[in-house]
């Protein structure tokens, strides 16, 4: 956060506090470049920005309109530049589905997540659809788990929808026990309302009236920012006994 503190003080120095948007988001996939900035609607994206860096960046791209060259990321045999985010390799290649407001999106902020068609998608299953047609839904579109095994998710809420007894509980496991990784953790701190309005759905179409998150204590920021988000989405009315 020294990195954030730092260009707040800048831009407020400038007077640019109330120009620009200083948004802090998830990781946006290179986290061994971080700490980083993408400065939009200019698409520049700069890496191992340190406070020091700070007063430069804004200086050169905030003010003059030009982007700060040094923190620029380089690639291939000649080293080349690469001025937009879209031109460097590790995004060019990228359809993100999943993660495709994560590093975009203030996690904490529930109406930028509204603002990108955020459970749209529950309203339209609450309202518009049984939960057999959620369900089929689901199949037809061939979404599998994220884990080794890549279980069809259609046939396990099937499966869950059709086991009888009450009451049922939806629970998302979120814990990783493989070194290195943090697929879970990405888009709990990236975007969590997408794990929540999952759930709801699934729950929807399985009979689900509870629903649990297991996440590791290792993961401070991830459980933050779900928190926020699960206090958000009751006072929104996306959870509780009266849904929309």
């Amino acid at each position: 956060m020294a990195v954030k503190d730092a260009l707040a003080e800048e831009l407020k120095k400038h007077g640019l506090e109330s120009e620009i948007q200083l948004v802090v988001t998830g990781c946006m996939g290179p986290c061994d470049l971080g700490p980083v900035i993408l400065v939009l609607p200019d698409n520049v994206f700069y890496q191992r920005v340190t406070p020091e860096d700070v007063p430069a960046l804004v200086e050169e791209h905030l003010i003059k309109g030009r982007p700060y060259q040094k923190l620029l990321p380089k690639e291939g045999p000649s080293a080349n530049v690469i001025t937009t985010a879209r031109d460097f390799s590790f995004f060019a290649k990228q359809t993100r589905i999943i993660l495709e407001n994560s590093g975009l999106i203030d996690p904490e902020n529930i109406e930028e997540y509204i603002a990108r068609d955020g459970y749209a998608a529950l309203g339209k299953a609450l309202t518009e659809m049984t939960p057999e047609q959620v369900i089929e839904e689901i199949k037809a579109s061939g979404l599998r788990g994220r884990g080794g095994a890549g279980f069809p998710t259609g046939l396990k809420w099937e499966i869950m929808a059709k086991a009888p007894g009450k009451p049922k509980y939806i629970v998302c496991n979120a814990d990783e026990g493989d070194p290195g990784a943090f697929m879970n953790r990405a888009v709990l701190e990236g975007d969590p309302h997408r794990v929540l309005e999952g759930m709801a759905i699934g729950a929807y179409a399985m009979g689900a009236s509870r629903g649990f998150i297991y996440i590791r204590a290792e993961y401070p920021l991830a459980i933050k920012r779900l928190q926020i988000a699960i206090q958000q989405a009751y006072k929104y009315g996306f959870l509780g006994r009266n849904y929309f």
